[in-house]
């Protein structure tokens, strides 16, 4: 693998670091490592023989306190970090806690990224979301579209504090010169995720509700919304083999989209779905619930030209989840 040297100014300081693979053996805190993506990235760290791994729960620390995240930074000094701690939910928590989605996400972005320029780390994965982009985006969208239009209104205060991540995330590039970067994922599911039918995404809501439907026997299920908007999905263990690579092969001031480039309606997912859990009731669509956004489809191709697709298909992927989601019921948040 080649290795690329930069020279970086940083608060006066000449600072050289080598992009290329990271050293195995530094301090490695994944921030969320408990959530479905850090979970991921762990398990992927771990497979990659990465011995000096950090993670902290929500109760052992409090990433919103600005203080206690400052001290395990001075205490533990990790060399590399990914920011996947977020408050997340779907479309229904979203638009009714606007502000504890704004409030939540900036304060854990800023205690982190603070903290970690405080302390000298050297490169750090800002994890962001799809719904930055504008509602009306271009499709697929490009990284260019960042703020080129309004967004989605059922989960604006999450996107603008993501927004701010990425922003954060720029500056800290311009007047530091570190080489950190920014990825902004498409929708992401998999083992680990949130089954809540009030605070669950769409494919984890889904798959709980039709698994429901076959064991209670229930004749029919009903989904929000009509079932034609568009959305992408990409599966946490492809996600977190994604970041790896953009840490040791990207560097550069714009995020990444990472997603797999293809995409399927809500209808189309309702059938992968309940054909996966054997459902064969009727679905019926709810039309007075919001669709959200009409198509959200990224544009993979710098992420592609760099070296790296996405390896895992949806029906097989979905199969995988739900055989987790049977095998797990006792650890599920519900």
């Amino acid at each position: 693998m080649s290795v690329r040297n930069l020279s970086l100014t940083s608060a006066g300081d000449n600072v050289t670091y080598d992009l290329g693979e990271l050293d195995r053996s530094k301090p490695f805190y994944v921030a969320g490592h408990n959530g479905l993506v850090g979970s991921a990235i762990m398990r992927h760290l771990e497979r990659q023989q990465f011995g000096n791994l950090l993670g902290r729960s929500s109760r052992e620390l409090d990433l919103r306190d600005r203080d206690r995240v400052f001290d395990f930074f001075s205490e533990k000094q990790p060399h590399y970090v990914i920011m996947a701690a977020a408050r997340v939910g779907g479309i229904l928590a979203n638009s009714t806690q606007p502000v504890d989605f704004l409030s939540d996400n900036l304060r854990m972005q800023v205690n982190v990224l603070d903290a970690a320029r405080e302390f000298g780390v050297e490169r750090l994965l800002f994890l962001g979301s799809s719904c930055i982009y504008p509602k009306f985006a271009q499709q697929p969208i490009q990284e260019g579209s960042l703020l080129t239009g309004h967004l989605e209104p059922t989960n604006d205060a999450y996107a603008i504090a993501k927004i701010a991540g990425i922003m954060h995330v720029q500056a800290i590039r311009r007047q530091y010169g570190l080489p950190w970067i920014s990825a902004m994922p498409t929708n992401l599911y998999g083992p680990g995720d949130n089954f809540s039918l009030k605070g669950s995404h769409v494919l984890p809501a889904m798959i709980r509700r039709y698994e429901e439907a076959v064991s209670l026997g229930a004749t029919s299920v009903t989904n929000w919304g009509s079932g034609s908007p568009r959305r992408e999905f990409l599966h946490v263990d492809d996600m977190a083999a994604a970041c790896l690579h953009l840490m040791e092969q990207y560097d550069g001031p714009d995020q990444v989209n990472v997603g797999t480039g293809t995409d399927v309606s809500i209808r189309e997912l309702a059938e992968i779905v309940s054909t996966a859990t054997g459902y064969e009731g009727e679905t019926i669509w709810d039309s007075s619930k919001p669709d959200g956004t009409p198509q959200k489809l990224l544009d993979v191709s710098k992420l592609n030209s760099s070296g790296w697709r996405a390896q895992i298909d949806l029906e097989q992927g979905i199969a995988d989840t739900l055989t987790w989601f049977r095998a797990n019921q006792g650890l599920l948040r519900t």
